[in-house]
């Protein structure tokens, strides 16, 4: 039996770390496994646990040919340090557990190549009119953090732009949100990052500073519970922290797609907002996403799209890395 070349990708976030396992020419692998970070202390151990995952699932025993990591980090240094996990690790040493060349970039890098090959039916457009062919797009998503990146198209290609933009200032769009900001500079001891309130954390401590303000109790310990309790509509102030929420991802949109003249289209991904998807469309996101005085009419025109397609980050890794190996679809 001949033996098979295969490459493998990556999407490790904060909280979980997928992989796929793929053939020449794919971009999607029925071959997926997923790993929690908690469970794990050392990353390469993790790597030798999956190594014999693969074997097992497919019969494939020999390295992979190549891979492609999207990390949630800065991934151009020499040590790859996760800015929401205790994985850390060079890519020397992982080249050395693979047994093969590794590709190390950034989870939201391999998000903006994803984008790139969605369908209609992975998003759901929130408003504005058609995107404009030629102009940038502007991509964001909560997660454990908050990333950025984007898309520029150059002539028949395109350019990936990825950076660290969840850690720009939270710009608060009203008093109330303006009060807020007060409270987390106070605890934070200054700088107060948009990533501090639009990820899963971030709905935690948007809920307990509501909380504090108004002198209510904060009984909910988890997004997952503040996002349940607002949308069976059961306890005022969750229904208020996932309202500020969007309100505040609207804001944080509109400035990115201003900053970029995203005429090509805002995107929406990571894993929380499709959580309350329904909730999200209902809210006033748009009224945020436009409140940009004289140039409310120009974001009016800018569509904002959803998206719910599960696992995109493997995805983009996979288009990545089969675009610097010069194949084909």
């Amino acid at each position: 039996m001949a033996v098979q070349a295969w490459s493998l990708v990556a999407d490790i976030g904060g909280t979980n770390a997928r992989f796929a396992a793929l053939l020449p020419g794919q971009l999607e692998s029925e071959y997926q496994f997923f790993y929690t970070v908690a469970e794990h202390a050392d990353f390469l151990q993790l790597l030798a646990q999956l190594r014999s995952d693969i074997g097992a699932a497919t019969g494939w025993h020999t390295a992979p040919v190549a891979a492609c990591l999207a990390v949630a980090c800065p991934a151009d240094g020499a040590e790859i340090q996760f800015t929401n996990s205790h994985w850390h690790f060079s890519k020397a040493e992982v080249e050395a557990a693979l047994q093969c060349r590794v590709e190390l970039i950034n989870d939201f890098a391999a998000i903006a190549h994803g984008v790139t090959e969605l369908k209609p039916n992975d998003v759901m457009q929130l408003g504005g009119g058609a995107p404009v062919a030629d102009k940038a797009i502007a991509i964001l998503g909560a997660g454990t953090g908050l990333g950025v990146s984007a898309v520029i198209p150059v002539q028949e290609r395109y350019a990936i732009v990825d950076g660290e933009g969840g850690h720009v200032g939270f710009a608060p769009g009203d008093q109330r949100q303006a009060e807020v900001l007060r409270r987390l500079q106070q605890r934070f001891g200054g700088h107060v990052s948009a990533e501090r309130i639009l990820s899963g954390g971030g709905l935690v401590t948007l809920y307990q500073t509501l909380a504090e303000i108004d002198e209510l109790p904060a009984p909910l310990q988890k997004a997952s519970q503040i996002t349940a309790a607002a949308i069976e509509d059961s306890d005022p102030l969750a229904v208020e922290t996932l309202q500020q929420f969007c309100q505040i991802m609207g804001t944080v949109a509109g400035d990115l797609a201003l900053t970029l003249g995203a005429r090509g289209g805002v995107y929406l991904a990571g894993g929380v907002v499709p959580r309350f998807a329904e909730f999200f469309c209902a809210s006033r996101f748009r009224e945020f996403f436009q409140a940009k005085g004289r140039f409310a009419d120009y974001l009016a025109a800018i569509p904002v799209y959803l998206v719910v397609r599960e696992q995109l980050g493997l995805l983009g890794a996979a288009k990545h890395l089969q675009a610097i190996s010069g194949e084909g679809h």
